[in-house]
Protein backbone atom coordinates (compact mmCIF):
# COMPACT_ATOMS: atom_id res chain seq x y z
CA UNK A 1 0.00 0.00 0.00
CA UNK A 2 0.83 3.44 -0.74
CA UNK A 3 2.64 5.79 1.65
CA UNK A 4 0.14 8.82 2.63
CA UNK A 5 0.10 12.45 3.80
CA UNK A 6 -2.16 15.14 4.77
CA UNK A 7 -2.15 18.72 5.86
CA UNK A 8 -3.36 21.26 7.94
CA UNK A 9 -2.96 25.15 7.47
CA UNK A 10 -3.35 27.00 10.63
CA UNK A 11 -2.92 31.11 11.39
CA UNK A 12 -2.37 32.00 15.03
CA UNK A 13 -1.69 35.58 16.56
CA UNK A 14 1.62 36.44 18.10
CA UNK A 15 0.35 35.51 21.37
CA UNK A 16 -0.67 32.44 20.44
CA UNK A 17 3.00 31.34 18.70
CA UNK A 18 4.42 29.73 22.19
CA UNK A 19 1.02 27.37 23.37
CA UNK A 20 0.64 26.80 19.23
CA UNK A 21 4.03 25.55 19.16
CA UNK A 22 4.68 23.58 22.18
CA UNK A 23 0.87 22.05 21.31
CA UNK A 24 2.62 20.92 18.18
CA UNK A 25 5.62 19.64 19.92
CA UNK A 26 3.37 17.14 21.76
CA UNK A 27 1.77 16.10 18.35
CA UNK A 28 4.68 15.07 17.15
CA UNK A 29 5.54 12.95 19.90
CA UNK A 30 2.14 11.64 19.15
CA UNK A 31 2.67 10.98 15.45
CA UNK A 32 6.26 9.32 16.31
CA UNK A 33 4.45 6.93 18.58
CA UNK A 34 1.72 5.89 15.75
CA UNK A 35 4.75 4.94 13.17
CA UNK A 36 3.93 8.78 11.30
CA UNK A 37 6.15 11.74 10.51
CA UNK A 38 4.81 15.39 11.12
CA UNK A 39 6.38 18.38 10.32
CA UNK A 40 5.33 22.12 11.18
CA UNK A 41 6.28 24.67 8.88
CA UNK A 42 5.70 28.51 9.27
CA UNK A 43 5.54 31.21 6.65
CA UNK A 44 8.96 32.92 6.16
CA UNK A 45 6.77 36.82 5.30
CA UNK A 46 4.17 35.53 7.30
CA UNK A 47 4.76 34.80 11.13
CA UNK A 48 2.17 32.80 12.90
CA UNK A 49 0.81 31.17 9.45
CA UNK A 50 1.53 27.28 10.15
CA UNK A 51 1.37 24.09 7.70
CA UNK A 52 1.55 20.80 9.44
CA UNK A 53 2.16 17.65 7.02
CA UNK A 54 1.42 14.58 8.61
CA UNK A 55 2.83 11.51 6.64
CA UNK A 56 2.12 7.82 7.48
CA UNK A 57 3.43 4.23 5.45
CA UNK A 58 -0.27 3.95 4.39
CA UNK A 59 -3.88 5.31 4.76
CA UNK A 60 -5.54 3.31 7.46
CA UNK A 61 -2.18 4.20 9.58
CA UNK A 62 -2.91 7.94 8.96
CA UNK A 63 -6.37 7.94 9.73
CA UNK A 64 -6.02 5.98 13.00
CA UNK A 65 -3.33 8.59 14.16
CA UNK A 66 -5.71 11.52 13.10
CA UNK A 67 -8.30 9.92 14.88
CA UNK A 68 -6.30 9.21 18.15
CA UNK A 69 -4.60 12.89 17.96
CA UNK A 70 -4.45 15.13 20.85
CA UNK A 71 -5.89 17.96 18.58
CA UNK A 72 -7.73 15.53 16.36
CA UNK A 73 -7.71 16.29 12.33
CA UNK A 74 -11.05 16.13 10.46
CA UNK A 75 -12.07 13.59 9.25
CA UNK A 76 -13.11 15.58 6.19
CA UNK A 77 -9.48 16.82 5.90
CA UNK A 78 -8.02 15.94 2.65
CA UNK A 79 -5.99 12.95 2.22
CA UNK A 80 -3.11 12.31 0.02
CA UNK A 81 -2.15 8.63 -1.59
CA UNK A 82 1.25 8.37 -2.47
CA UNK A 83 1.18 7.67 -6.64
CA UNK A 84 3.34 5.10 -7.94
CA UNK A 85 5.44 5.95 -11.17
CA UNK A 86 6.79 3.86 -13.31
Amino acid sequence: MARAISMRHTVVTTNERGEFRARAGLSRAHYAEKGCQYWLFEEASLPGAYVEFFEAKDRDTLLRAHRDAPQPVLESARLYVEVELP
